[in-house]
């Protein structure tokens, strides 16, 4: 019995390791670790340009490591919660495609232990993004804190807030690929709005009495509420900010103590990370074990729409892409490349061709107090369409055969921009048309974020070779975007009215970045 055991543990490290070094070897890592790192120090402001980290009855607090492990901590846990899915799911679809998954399936590990080594190596490299996270709010507390670093209270405040989403993130991920109608857009749609439920969890702890467990706290995964709602107990306080916010600087600053964390506190976070395992027992029910009659090879090659069903439903619109491949054909050169591109997004997207034809009809005919409502809604099934154009070649595996076309590699990465642009054009022109008669700033910001989001958009899924790595960051932007309406750096697309043109240069400017780093990595690969 204790050999058996050994031989299972045995087995399951090595399921653990190879997991964690596939995932940690790829390049869209390396992309989540910049980005992380980027994000660390974009979080944490400057005090002397008149905004903080947080914020308490228009006083800021100081940037002790208890306030810098805490805020930064809350602040991650709701984009970790939501890209951590994103960045784990998808290993199974990855083995269909490379035929790892018939020699997988045809090995004595059992599904339990198959799913749990899936598992444990996702959180492995969850924590591994979250540490690099971690180590660059350390190097952002020496340049801008206000007092020693302690790795003590970093340490525990990040497990306390971090560890509960990292495994519900992790689990959902694995319970998602394990069941095949979840597999593609319907589940990643899906677990957004499961993110949004667990923000809205605020509202509901909210309101909690000193002392008292809200039985809320028990699934708030992400941690979010129950951080906000600790801190406003702790501080006597209802109004206080967490992230970028505006202080009065005549007021003596604030400063948090070294102890958050008490010991009640820390056993729920426990307790929550314990129920955040419970998707990984559907999961193991419901794995198709790469079964032929379960799951098909052409559902991980495949682009599918958030609402699958829909698509299916949808079919008769998949028509009008057919008037847009006689053009391409029509077309010389790049022009007939792009609008090539065009019509296989609406080919094998029906919901793009209902899209394209609905939305510029209601823009022509709302009212203009309705056009920001009808843009947000546009902008997500722009950024949900656009997702996997330039990494559709590479997931369908016919990334070689494309890059020897007329231009090659390189022309490549600039036809699929330019079909990125273009669809967002093609969906929302009509609303810049009608902003640039009675709102020119907002038609202009609207222009601008098209440009830098497609070519934001190209160079992620290009360095990545994944459509989740900017359809998490775009999805949570949105978010971001829709709840803050008063900065004019978020309102990328100006659905908010407060687009300016500090904001909209910086959009041109983050486009062309984007552009020229994407176009010179691409000949670089073709050389």
């Amino acid at each position: 019995m204790i050999s058996s055991l050994l031989n299972t543990l045995n087995t399951l490290t090595i399921l653990v390791l190879n997991e964690a070094r596939l995932r940690l070897r790829r390049s869209s890592s390396v992309v989540a670790v910049l980005a992380v790192i980027a994000l660390a120090w974009v979080m944490i402001p400057d005090p002397q340009t008149g905004t903080a980290l947080m914020v308490i009855k228009k006083t800021r607090v100081l940037y002790t490591s208890s306030a810098l492990a805490y805020g930064s901590a809350a602040l991650a846990s709701l984009l970790f919660g939501l890209a951590g899915f994103y960045l784990v799911r998808g290993r199974i679809a990855e083995d269909m495609r490379s035929g790892c998954g018939g020699v997988i399936a045809a090995t004595p590990i059992g599904n339990g232990l198959f799913l749990l080594g899936r598992w444990m190596g996702g959180v492995v490299y969850l924590l591994a993004l979250t540490s690099a996270f971690m180590g660059a709010m350390l190097v952002c507390h020496l340049v801008r804190g206000e007092g020693p670093i302690e790795p003590f209270i970093y340490l525990q405040t990040y497990l306390a807030l971090l560890l509960p989403m990292v495994f519900f993130a992790v689990s959902c991920a694995i319970l998602f690929d394990s069941f095949s109608p979840l597999m593609g857009k319907l589940g990643d749609v899906i677990f957004f709005f499961i993110w949004v439920a667990e923000i809205a969890l605020m509202e509901k702890v909210d309101g909690t009495i000193a002392g008292e467990i809200n039985p809320y706290m028990y699934i708030d995964f992400i941690g979010s509420a129950t951080s906000i709602a600790h801190l406003k107990l702790y501080m006597s306080t209802r109004y206080m900010s967490l992230g970028t916010a505006t202080f009065d600087a005549k007021l003596t600053p604030m400063l948090l103590p070294a102890v958050m964390w008490s010991g009640k506190l820390l056993a729920l976070r426990g307790a929550t990370a314990m129920l955040a395992l419970l998707p990984l027992l559907p999961a193991i029910a419901l794995f198709h074990r790469f079964s032929p009659d379960r799951l098909k090879v052409s559902q991980t090659r495949r682009r599918r729409s958030p609402l699958s069903f829909l698509n299916q439903l949808l079919r008769p619109f998949a028509g009008m892409a057919q008037p847009l491949f006689r053009l391409a054909r029509t077309l010389p050169g790049l022009g007939g490349q792009i609008c090539a591109d065009i019509a296989l997004t609406v080919a094998s997207t029906p919901v793009a061709g209902l899209a394209l034809l609905l939305i510029p009809l209601l823009a022509l005919f709302f009212r203009t107090g309705g056009l920001p409502g009808l843009l947000t809604i546009s902008v997500a099934i722009w950024g949900i369409l656009i997702s996997d154009l330039s990494s559709r070649d590479y997931q369908t595996a016919t990334d070689e055969m494309t890059g020897a076309l007329s231009g090659g590699i390189a022309q490549r990465y600039l036809r699929q921009f330019a079909a990125t642009a273009l669809l967002g054009l093609m969906l929302m022109g009509v609303i810049v048309l009608r902003w640039t008669m009675h709102e020119p700033m907002w038609s202009l910001a609207l222009l601008t974020g098209i440009f830098s989001m497609s070519a934001v958009a190209c160079l992620l899924g290009r360095l990545s070779k994944t459509p989740r790595t900017f359809l998490s960051l775009f999805l949570f932007g949105i978010y971001v975007a829709v709840n803050a309406t008063k900065a004019p750096m978020i309102d990328v697309f100006g659905f908010n009215g407060v687009a300016n043109s500090q904001s909209i240069a910086w959009q041109v400017m983050l486009g062309m970045v984007m552009l020229s780093i994407g176009y010179a990595y691409n000949r670089r690969a073709a050389a």
